[in-house]
């Protein structure tokens, strides 16, 4: 008897330090607040499309993103989250991976200090960015089972296994709806998309969904980048209401900037990896169409769209990249691809590297300081006069691409439940609640619904965009002999997109105000690991991104 009541004391005592230092810390909520005075003063912005409407969802409770973790997180100190700062945020993949090699972090601290700190700004209304839809309420077990198998001798420290990724709310995820931010979908539960089956096989923690441009924002006309009816409006953490979130893929530029995940996925059509990416200082690529299974993913183009990786480093980049490769047999445009050579990409510089110039560049200043760096560091500058060629017949493209490709996308992705079939279903179910769920418009859903070109004279366009789009950049990639062509931000994305082929953003540096600006390399099909080369390179000698001042 005397034995047992020392075991329970022991016991006991064991419980109490446990206590003392895990106490549980005060629940934190997010209130919705009278928005009146926040749109009040976005009416005198000078843009017209960030005249917002609305800055939260109202369908959506933010609260519901992380009640999943409830009790973790109550358990999950401030002073925690503080301490793990130094291994986490700015880090690259290889360098959390080094600290939790070294005992220095956890797999499961390091998804908890996301989901903390997500919620940490979030439920700030002075603070939130509206940069995430969902949380995946298996992400914490999925690490603790990591850390429980962990084998650190054999650890690689270019893997992406253990790190939480965020994927753009189009890309399907087993467990979470995949609603392209739009109400008519907010019940669509699907299987993983391809690109999601890849990640998770290399051991990637899909952290959750991050907000977007509704419907990929080919849906509403001159509306605000990042809004979406079920994520709110995404904002721009180097300034916030101030500068435009980018988009389509809007909350991953967003999530990625802010540090929400080691890293985040996309999709771009014409610009919207490029665009984001640019406008959040991060590294975005827009691979060769083809290079990345569509399959899963919410479509707009089967001839244009692609997912990308976006982060915060091209090493990440190329890492995630890798990850994500796999020849998709339900998408007979993916090709098989073999791995980029990550230590090639790290040990690139750019000596006798020669980059096409685009004159009218040359009046932004950044992008002059940016070519100064490339030639201190070696390389030759070729400039070239490319014009620019307008590009007729993009809209109706897109337009006949999406009649078309929606249907399929919801007869073989798409949850059995749903009713739709076609784009002038939603179209029909948005009327039914307009200033819920299109308070912006549907404009271009409309326009969907109302071209009437014939698939031959489709085909037709597409190759006639084709045509023009590798003819911008083929003079100076074939004749003027230059391994890429140097642009700015999403500058020109559409005659990358039409061309099939890839573009890298690297972050370049910050305007007057403040707003980051980034320096494109663009190059010919299936030039990935060039372009990843080029950029590691240029990272080199200009290391621009810095961390959003409020947000560090």
């Amino acid at each position: 008897m005397k034995k047992l009541l020392v075991v329970f004391t022991v016991f006991a005592l064991l419980i109490a330090c446990k206590k003392e230092v895990k106490q549980k810390e005060p629940a934190v909520i997010w209130e919705a607040y009278d928005e009146s005075v926040d749109l009040a003063a976005q009416q005198e912005h000078e843009s017209e499309r960030m005249r917002y409407k609305l800055v939260n969802s109202v369908v959506t409770d933010k609260n519901s993103i992380w009640e999943p973790f409830i009790t973790e997180l109550s358990y999950f100190s401030a002073a925690e989250y503080e301490g793990l700062k130094p291994y986490i945020l700015e880090k690259s993949i290889p360098e959390i991976n080094k600290s939790i090699k070294e005992g220095k972090l956890t797999y499961e601290q390091l998804t908890l200090f996301y989901i903390y700190r997500i919620r940490q700004f979030e439920s700030d209304n002075t603070l939130s960015l509206n940069a995430v839809i969902a949380l995946n309420p298996e992400a914490v077990r999925i690490a603790i089972d990591l850390d429980e198998n962990l084998d650190a001798e054999a650890m690689d420290l270019y893997s992406i296994k253990g790190m939480p990724i965020l994927i753009k709310d189009n890309i399907g995820l087993a467990g979470i709806p995949t609603t392209a931010g739009a109400v008519a979908l907010k019940d669509n539960m699907v299987d993983d998309a391809f690109i999601t089956k890849q990640l998770k096989e290399s051991g990637a923690i899909i952290l959750g969904k991050a907000n977007l441009s509704e419907w990929a924002y080919f849906f509403c006309s001159g509306c605000p980048l990042g809004y979406s009816a079920l994520g709110g409006q995404t904002m721009n953490p180097y300034g916030r209401m101030q500068f435009e979130s980018g988009g389509s893929s809007s909350g991953s530029g967003v999530a990625g900037a802010a540090n929400y995940a080691v890293a985040t996925v996309g999709t771009e059509t014409s610009g919207s990896i490029l665009s984001p990416s640019s406008k959040n200082s991060i590294v975005g690529l827009k691979p060769t169409i083809g290079k990345l299974s569509r399959g899963g993913i919410v479509p707009i183009s089967s001839t244009l769209d692609t997912p990308g990786p976006m982060t915060k480093s091209v090493v990440d980049n190329a890492i995630l990249l890798n990850a994500m490769l796999g020849k998709d047999k339900a998408d007979s445009s993916t090709v098989e691809s073999i791995q980029v050579n990550l230590k090639e990409i790290e040990d690139a510089d750019l000596k006798g590297k020669r980059f096409g110039v685009i004159k009218a560049l040359k009046e932004d200043s950044l992008y002059v300081a940016a070519l100064d760096k490339i030639a201190k560091a070696g390389a030759e500058l070729v400039e070239f006069d490319p014009g620019s060629p307008g590009l007729s017949g993009f809209i109706t493209l897109l337009n006949i691409d999406m009649k078309i490709d929606l249907p399929y996308y919801f007869a073989d992705y798409g949850n059995k439940d749903l009713s739709y079939k076609s784009v002038k279903d939603v179209v029909n179910f948005n009327k039914q609640d307009s200033l819920i769920r299109a308070p912006y418009g549907q404009q271009l859903f409309e326009g969907i619904v109302s071209d009437t070109t014939t698939v031959e004279e489709l085909n037709v366009i597409k190759s006639n965009l084709e045509a023009l789009g590798r003819n911008f950049f083929n003079t100076a990639l074939d004749d003027l002999k230059v391994d890429a062509v140097l642009s700015i931000n999403n500058y020109h994305a559409g005659y990358a997109a039409v061309a099939k082929y890839p573009a890298l953003t690297v972050p370049m540096g910050y305007q007057e105000s403040g707003e980051p600006m980034s320096l494109t390399f663009i190059g010919k099909q299936f030039e990935e690991e060039k372009l990843l080369q080029l950029g590691s390179a240029y990272e080199k000698v200009s290391k621009e991104r810095k961390t959003p001042k409020k947000y560090q």
